[in-house]
């Protein structure tokens, strides 16, 4: 479930259930998302896939993406499942990133406002945020000490100075027998890499139902069962809406009004169906 102790409210669970449905439409380049655990929509396990041309090339390193109760108006968290040698992953695999710290205002952090999470974020910004900064990482707040300083020593030397890239070519090959054992084939070219693989079309659709249970429901959507159901119960129940009333046809000769013909069975059978205009108050606001 959510990190936290809240419960999870059904709006973020409706923004998780649309991103992870486009995530499987339109995934993004580098990244296979699932979800950790088929009935916890707040768990998602993301496979990142090292980009050709970098020290990371061929790597797959997976992690776990936990989403709060409130979700969007509060960051998710990153967590690597394995050991990743980075200047911004802590020893035990936990992910520290300006984009998902929340929006408070810290002077000592060296951040900008708007570099912290806000609630326009989503998973998409977040993982090509973690892409770009696998390759460029931020060292002037660092979480693994040891590792910022052996990044910086091969970055000022122009890779004269191996032992971060040795420690970084090590763990890629490392992954590559976890991708073997998940059965996943690591893209090792750009145009691979790059490629845009839909869902499969007999892939189960994601339905938001399935994650509901009764506490799930806030008093939002409480309230909208009780008074706003009700003005819109002729939408949902089929019924449709009142319809104006239809003028008399004029006769032929301009005289005054012609009667309808009587209604037969055989002529409302062959009557096309008419369109009913609703009045301007249709649909309620």
């Amino acid at each position: 479930m959510a990190h936290g102790s809240k419960q999870p409210t059904s709006s973020a669970l409706r923004a998780l259930s649309l991103e992870y449905k486009s995530l499987q439409e339109e995934p993004v380049e580098g990244f296979r998302v699932k979800l950790a655990d088929d009935d916890n929509m707040f768990c998602w396990e993301v496979a990142l896939f090292g980009p050709p041309h970098t020290l990371y090339e061929g790597g797959y390193f997976k992690a776990h993406l936990n989403f709060p109760s409130d979700y969007p108006y509060s960051p998710p968290t990153v967590k690597f499942l394995g050991k990743v040698w980075h200047p911004n992953v802590y020893e035990n695999g936990d992910l520290c990133i300006s984009i998902l710290h929340p929006p408070t205002d810290d002077p000592q952090s060296g951040e900008l406002p708007c570099e912290r999470w806000n609630p326009t974020q989503n998973v998409r910004t977040i993982l090509l945020s973690v892409i770009s900064l696998l390759n460029e990482p931020n060292t002037s707040s660092p979480a693994n000490v040891d590792a910022s300083v052996m990044y910086r020593r091969w970055k000022e030397s122009k890779g004269k100075d191996k032992e971060y890239e040795n420690i970084i070519r090590k763990q890629v090959s490392s992954s590559r027998v976890d991708a073997e054992r998940d059965n996943v084939v690591v893209p090792l070219t750009l145009e691979d890499y790059c490629i845009k693989t839909h869902a499969r079309p007999d892939s189960e659709p994601v339905d938001i139902t399935d994650f509901y249970d009764d506490d799930y429901l806030d008093d939002d959507d409480d309230a909208s069962s009780d008074g706003g159901m009700a003005s819109r119960r002729g939408s949902h129940s089929g019924q449709r809406p009142p319809a104006e009333p239809r003028p008399a046809r004029p006769a032929a000769d301009g005289a005054g009004p012609s009667a309808e013909p009587p209604e037969t069975p055989e002529r409302a059978a062959s009557a096309p169906e008419t369109v009913l205009r609703p009045p301007q108050s249709w649909p309620p606001s």
